[in-house]
């Protein structure tokens, strides 16, 4: 089993759950007592926020940078960033380190393709819903269209996201206002929706959604135990 490395802590909550769904994953797989071989490094979100709202993305980078360069040292032979807003800055820790990155976007691709859809709904950060980074990787390489909410939804999703989930609150009146946002991008003509943030599966669950969730943490989390068991 290969060593899967964790950049971690954006939020903790959502970390929590890569964890818990990468052991559950390789117990079910090999069965017994066997967990996953994980090394992780976790941030301060505090800081990451902060740089966030800045637009300070040098200095983030630098923090990934620095992050995966720990990880790698500590035996991992893949890194994940377990946040989908932080993939801005991939390529550059894909240059910085000398292990494979599992890159977000990629394997939720990967999932999205088999169902034939072509025009997804995308929630997450306002920074994911708005900048190319993501919906760019999208259209570029997969072919796949992406339609957002509009302006004033987009606060709100950017809203529940950093002060609620990444604090640790769960309201049923978010999850209502989730609802109506996705069966907007619905009526926009979405197949399927891309929870584009780690921490919005804690709130959003596919009982929620008529239409295909794509929950990029257990995408993501499940792609790398496949990495981690491969021959």
């Amino acid at each position: 089993m290969k060593t899967i490395g964790l950049i971690g802590g954006m939020s903790w909550e959502s970390t929590a759950e890569y964890y818990r769904i990468m052991n559950e994953a390789v117990r079910e797989r090999l069965g017994g007592s066997h967990s996953a071989k994980i090394v992780m490094y976790s941030v301060d979100f505090e800081e990451v926020r902060k740089l966030h709202f800045e637009g300070n993305w040098v200095e983030a980078t630098s923090l990934m940078i620095d992050a995966a360069g720990r990880v790698e040292r500590g035996g991992a032979d893949i890194v994940l960033i377990c946040t989908n807003t932080m993939h801005k800055m991939a390529e550059d820790v894909v240059a910085s380190i000398n292990i494979p990155l599992l890159h977000i976007v990629d394997v939720t691709a990967e999932e999205i393709i088999p169902f034939g859809f072509k025009k997804l709904g995308l929630l997450g950060s306002t920074f994911t819903m708005e900048e190319g980074f993501y919906k760019g990787r999208l259209k570029e390489k997969y072919g796949l269209d992406v339609v957002v909410p509009a302006e004033a939804e987009r606060k709100v999703v950017d809203n529940v996201i950093f002060e609620e989930l990444c604090l640790g609150e769960i309201k049923d009146s978010s999850r209502e206002q989730i609802k109506k946002i996705m069966e907007r991008l619905i009526d926009n003509g979405a197949q399927g929706i891309i929870l584009g943030c780690t921490e919005l599966p804690l709130l959003i669950k596919q009982r929620d959604c008529p239409i295909p969730l794509f929950d990029t943490t257990a995408i993501h989390a499940e792609a790398a135990v496949d990495y981690a068991l491969r021959d």
